[in-house]
């Protein structure tokens, strides 16, 4: 009897104890004991349920995922609260969880606040910057790749085609060239390989069974579908990365470094006694910087033109600002972009619109805080909502449509609102932020210039709703290629 009655009291304390909020912790649904609120939530694609339970408690309130308990940020005041003003204290990253599987807790982008990242993210930012990010050598990459597409697309020209791979291979392109020094022909079999492994890692960061991973430690070892991702990992990191970095090893000139990989070699060597600088990290920051630079470029490419191709009018006026601009140019730069206001404010609308990060990357408190009056302990998990921001009633003129006046003010001039941070904010913000914009709008100029792109009139109406996994990706569809002619 007594035996009974101490198993039902551990059972309780580990299936209702285990999921109680923490003293002055945000409002949420009841948690289930174990599942927490994995029902309350539809693992396919959760975002609308976040939506949902925004309404009934407010802008932060909590999840439990399992038995852990996360905040879900909202609204851009909360989300400057957390993000800006108390950047470092929401500077964290949760380190048990399958997305850290995926990188080994190194790189940059999922490596936990503190002086390793520090030094990681400095280095980056530094090397990207001095390979020209925001500069002529990166435009002339940029423009390099750019002609491939244009092959392509002439190749097309009277046809419809699907855009998907030929974006996703010129992006991984650009980057492959900043991070390796080379580039690979779209049949290539490396970047066939790469793109695919990643396409399926991608579908289960985010998915059931990364949440399922996340919420139940002792499924781990388990033959689930996450243990193909974790092999998709070790194939791109020891196989595919790990060959690229052993041929630098064998080619470089010390100090005349040709890409990325040499500058971190260089690096190592003058960090012979550091453990920071290091082959694994190498191998792992170099897969955060082509997932961040190949992955959101790639797909607010496909999001562009699903969007130009669904409102002829507003293509049509972006092709008369390109042609008034460039008019005898041979081709774009960057800095051009400061004399095409509604060009700008298209490309900022479809970044919003497309909303390719709509839960960012997971950050967790670095020490004891407070957030809305809130009490968060350190190592709360926090999820922010951007969707809400991006969204939000009384932050933009037109919040659920696509309209480009939404980055226009009265005298037609570009500005950017507070509420745009497809990028996060803060500490944390996307490293590869100015790389990505510079290659949205070279390419985009670039290829309206020349080409008009058309909604075939058999494909019906066009799907807007996304595939939800690590970015938001838009489901596939074709195009119609047309030249422009002079008269254009």
């Amino acid at each position: 009897m007594i035996f009974s009655v101490v198993l039902i009291l551990v059972c309780l304390y580990f299936l209702v104890l285990k999921t109680q909020r923490p003293r002055n912790f945000p409002p949420g649904p009841f948690a289930l004991p174990v599942l927490g609120n994995l029902l309350n939530l539809n693992l396919e694609n959760p975002l609308k349920d976040f939506e949902r339970l925004r309404r009934t408690y407010g802008n932060v309130y909590t999840l439990f995922i399992g038995r852990n308990p996360a905040v879900v940020i909202n609204g851009l005041k909360v989300m400057k609260e957390a993000m800006v003003t108390k950047g470092v204290e929401f500077a964290g990253r949760p380190q048990d969880l399958f997305i850290n599987a995926i990188t080994l807790k190194r790189g940059v982008i999922l490596a936990n606040y503190g002086l390793n990242w520090k030094e990681h993210r400095r280095f980056a930012l530094m090397t990207l910057r001095n390979f020209g990010m925001g500069r002529t050598s990166m435009e002339d990459r940029i423009h390099g790749e750019i002609q491939y597409l244009i092959k392509t697309l002439e190749s097309n020209v009277g046809k419809t085609m699907s855009p998907e791979h030929m974006f996703h291979k010129a992006a991984s392109n650009i980057i492959c060239q900043v991070l390796f020094g080379k580039r690979y022909e779209y049949d290539d079999d490396f970047i066939k390989e790469i793109l695919i492994l990643f396409c399926e890692i991608g579908k289960l960061i985010n998915g059931p069974w990364s949440m399922l991973y996340d919420s139940f430690p002792f499924i781990r070892n388990l033959p689930l579908p996450f243990q193909k991702g974790l092999r998709n990992v070790e194939v791109i990191i020891q196989t595919l990365i790990g060959g690229l970095v052993a041929e630098h090893k064998k080619t470089r000139v010390p100090g005349e470094p040709r890409d990325f990989v040499d500058c971190y070699l260089d690096e190592m060597d003058k960090r012979v006694d550091e453990s920071f600088f290091c082959d694994k990290q190498l191998t792992v920051i170099t897969q955060d910087l082509y997932i961040a630079g190949t992955d959101t470029t790639s797909n607010t490419l496909l999001s562009s033109f699903l969007h130009l191709t669904n409102n002829p009018h507003i293509q049509e006026r972006v092709q008369q600002e390109i042609d008034q601009v460039l008019e005898g140019k041979a081709q774009a730069t960057f800095e051009d972009r400061h004399k095409m206001p509604y060009v700008q404010a298209v490309i900022h609308e479809i970044q919003r619109m497309s909303n390719i990060f709509p839960l960012s990357v997971f950050h967790c408190t670095t020490k004891n805080t407070e957030l809305m009056g809130y009490s968060l302990p350190k190592g709360t998990t926090i999820i922010q909502n951007l969707t809400s921001v991006l969204n939000e009633e009384g932050q933009w003129k037109f919040p659920h449509e696509f309209n480009p006046e939404n980055f226009l003010n009265d005298k037609g001039e570009f500005f950017k609102p507070e509420a745009f941070m497809p990028f996060s904010a803060g500490p944390r913000m996307c490293l590869g932020e100015g790389l990505v914009r510079m290659m949205l709008f070279l390419i985009l100029v670039t290829l309206l210039r020349k080409f008009k792109f058309i909604w075939p009139e058999d494909a019906g109406e066009p799907d807007f709703t996304p595939v939800f996994g690590i970015t938001l990706t838009p489901r596939p569809y074709r195009m119609k290629v047309e030249l422009r002619s002079t008269n254009d």
